[in-house]
């Protein structure tokens, strides 16, 4: 019953797609089921050039549930990468030596590296924020741009190639801009990449203080400056010694700083993954940050992500907004 069940859903969830994977150029990066909203929670399958990510969350696929799914995309010839992150250990299938090799995926005719394992737990190019990379390339063109928790510096990679004049990549694991710089190499693109905490990094550049012990402690000194496109892309929540990410309470303590290091006409593309924050509520606490700190937006935009990630209950999991300063 349940591998009929998920073969069922997805095959179903394959069709709904065709039409959108078939209008991507050049593109064989994409979601081919969105379990949470498309009838198993837990669950979700990714294409990622020649790989096929199946990764649960709750409880592991039976043998024949596995079967059962790859048997859905065989005419796609891809190697299959099973993954398990929920709470109890499971033993998934190990993949291929073929599967286990670098390779390559494209989304719009920009090359990214796909890794089935690495260092970190998440792909190495986040699906869901297609829609932002496609925005950038589209809105750089002799721009300068600060990626602000860069992680594989995806974004940076269509800013360049959409013809930004800069961009300066920042993240805090030296393991992630390794992999920033193949993307980089893998499309001929040049940027620049800094490894630091994001929350000195961004203050020094908006012209703020480091205060407290935190000052005291080592971090790459930079002098203030401006930027026509900010990307504040950050985890949902993380500490370090330079102070908290927590985008439920105190997302104005990323996104004041990012205000004011953009440039007056400039943009800040933001980025807000936590499910209990409603959009019209963080909306407001952009609005509401942005003219406290002297720097009212002039438009406030929405992006949703495309159509490979549905949304649940009526809105997405990830949120983003395009802020002109």
């Amino acid at each position: 019953m349940e591998r009929m069940q998920l073969r069922a859903l997805a095959q179903a969830a394959l069709e709904r797609r065709a039409d959108l994977i078939a209008s991507l150029p050049q593109t064989d990066c994409y979601r081919l089921l969105h379990g949470a909203v498309e009838g198993w929670p837990g669950l979700t399958v990714d294409r990622y050039g020649p790989l096929l990510v199946v990764q649960t969350f709750r409880a592991p696929l039976s043998d024949k549930a596995r079967a059962a799914l790859l048997s859905v995309y065989a005419d796609l010839g891809l190697l299959p990468v099973f993954r398990h992150r929920g709470r109890e250990a499971a033993e998934v299938p190990v993949p291929s030596p073929e599967a286990l090799a670098d390779h390559v995926g494209m989304e719009r005719s920009l090359s990214y590296r796909v890794r089935a394992v690495h260092r970190g737990q998440d792909p190495l190019l986040f699906l869901d924020f297609r829609a932002g990379r496609r925005w950038i390339a589209a809105n750089s063109t002799g721009c300068s741009v600060l990626n602000l928790f860069a992680y594989t510096c995806g974004i940076g990679v269509a800013a360049a190639a959409g013809g930004a004049s800069e961009v300066l990549n920042v993240d805090f694991a030296a393991s992630a801009l390794a992999v920033g710089r193949e993307n980089a190499a893998l499309n001929g693109v040049s940027m620049a990449f800094l490894q630091s905490d994001a929350i000195p990094a961004l203050r020094q550049l908006a012209g703020l203080t480091i205060r407290g012990r935190a000052a005291r402690r080592k971090y790459p000194r930079l002098k203030a400056r401006q930027f026509d496109r900010v990307v504040l892309d950050p985890p949902t929540f993380a500490r370090s010694p330079f102070g908290a990410v927590d985008l439920v309470r105190d997302y104005p303590a990323l996104f004041k700083p990012a205000v004011l290091s953009c440039a007056s006409g400039g943009m800040v593309l933001a980025t807000n993954h936590v499910s209990a924050v409603s959009l019209p509520d963080w909306l407001d606490v952009l609005t509401r940050c942005a003219e406290k700190a002297g720097r009212p937006l002039k438009r406030l935009a929405v992006l949703e992500p495309e159509g490979d990630f549905p949304p649940l209950n009526g809105g997405h999991l990830l949120k983003m907004a395009v802020c002109e300063v």
